[in-house]
């Protein structure tokens, strides 16, 4: 080992002490909620996935990129969907889509890294060590719960990290191992002849018991892929969500799951429209046959999907027939408990701010705020720090 991850292994250790106790907690209720978040990384243009047909100013700032009412997918008199979104369009006619308009934060930021940092952690302009989710996730079940939360990720999202559980990171389930822990601290080969040794140190007894239960939860991961099998069809790129139902589907402890579209695939500077259709019908293929497949395994009227991206993008289109950062966005609810309507107030196409951009309308720690409160049973005061008006769109489980 190199003398600097030497020196950061042992800063690691000492401190082992102040570190979650390994502790087997309650298991949950097999009808527990369940949290599904879809992140749309990049900053999806809010304006032409659900499109203000009947408002004039949306085609005097898109002329050329505003998409007219006769290609758009019914929504009502005054929204359409975008012809990508079939999977929603099906999901809102079934009552199953909740369309929070206007959401936003204060002050906002134009930086894809700061503004999903804020999201991330649901503390704008003011930063948190942990994940949004990872605190609920402590609030919910104050000693470690193995599999509490997982991350479908290449590497672990910032709104996983928790105080007290170790999220469950991995990309492909059938190569899933634990290749380290914490912060480059390798991990410790556990066998019978060390195991002795090991018990004498409490800081080695520790490391042993996170790397068990890496172990544990990888090879329950592994299986649960093994014996996966649907015929539901979840389109060309699901992000992740067949991931998902196979744990669920394997009655996996997890109530926390988070999932992205990578790679920032909504940043849409250039050439937009086509791109962006094709990016929206992947994403609302993949949340519908998600929602069919949970309804399949008799496991989605405890399953809520909440949807977001870190911005919206900037009303008026660019020269390169595309569109750049901006603010204010659509967020969405998904699944069977939702109560499916418009929520929040449309923002205002015409009074335009900070160099032509949203006025936000909707703070989006609201939606937050109500799926910690009214699915997860948490107070949202706890993990949010403040209060925030609640919106009537879930059925409480």
């Amino acid at each position: 080992m190199q003398r600097r991850r030497f020196l950061q292994a042992g800063a690691t250790l000492a401190g082992l002490s102040s570190l979650p106790k390994l502790s087997a907690s309650q298991k949950p209720a097999p009808d527990a909620p369940v949290l599904v978040v879809v992140e749309l990384s990049g900053g999806n243009d809010g304006l032409n996935s659900i499109v203000p047909f009947a408002d004039d100013a949306y085609y005097r700032h898109r002329p050329n990129l505003g998409i007219k009412q006769s290609e758009l997918l019914a929504l009502d008199d005054h929204f359409g969907f975008n012809p990508g979104m079939l999977g929603l369009q099906r999901l809102w006619q079934q009552d199953q889509l909740a369309i929070v308009h206007g959401c936003g934060y204060p002050q906002p930021s134009y930086s894809h890294f700061t503004s999903m940092a804020y999201w991330h952690t649901g503390v704008p302009h003011r930063g948190n060590e942990f994940g949004w989710l990872g605190r609920v996730a402590d609030q919910m079940v104050a000693q470690r719960r193995d599999d509490m939360l997982v991350n479908v990720a290449a590497s672990a999202s910032l709104a996983v990290k928790s105080k007290v559980h170790t999220p469950v990171v991995f990309d492909d389930p059938k190569r899933f191992w634990r290749n380290g822990w914490l912060d480059g601290v390798p991990s410790i080969a556990v066998d019978s002849a060390s195991s002795e040794t090991q018990a004498q140190s409490p800081n080695a007894a520790y490391l042993e018991a996170v790397n068990r239960s890496a172990q544990q939860s990888s090879a329950r991961i592994r299986q649960a892929w093994n014996d996966y099998n649907t015929p539901v069809d979840y389109g060309i790129a699901p992000m992740d969500l067949p991931k998902v139902a196979a744990c669920i589907q394997a009655g996996l402890d997890t109530q926390i799951y988070h999932v992205a579209f990578r790679n920032n695939a909504f940043d849409t500077h250039v050439a937009q429209p086509a791109l962006h259709r094709r990016l929206l019908s992947y994403a609302c293929d993949g949340i519908y046959g998600f929602v069919k497949d949970l309804q399949r395994l008799q496991q989605a009227h405890r399953v809520v999907v909440l949807v977001h991206s870190e911005f919206g993008r900037r009303v008026p289109e660019n020269a390169n027939q595309g569109t750049d950062h901006g603010t204010a966005n659509s967020m969405f609810l998904v699944g069977d408990p939702v109560i499916g309507g418009h929520y929040g107030q449309p923002a205002d196409l015409v009074n335009l701010v900070d160099g032509d951009n949203l006025l936000h309308t909707t703070d989006f720690r609201q939606v937050y705020a109500t799926v910690i409160e009214r699915w997860l049973g948490v107070p949202s005061k706890t993990v949010l720090f403040d209060d925030f008006e609640l919106i009537d769109a879930l059925t409480p489980l």
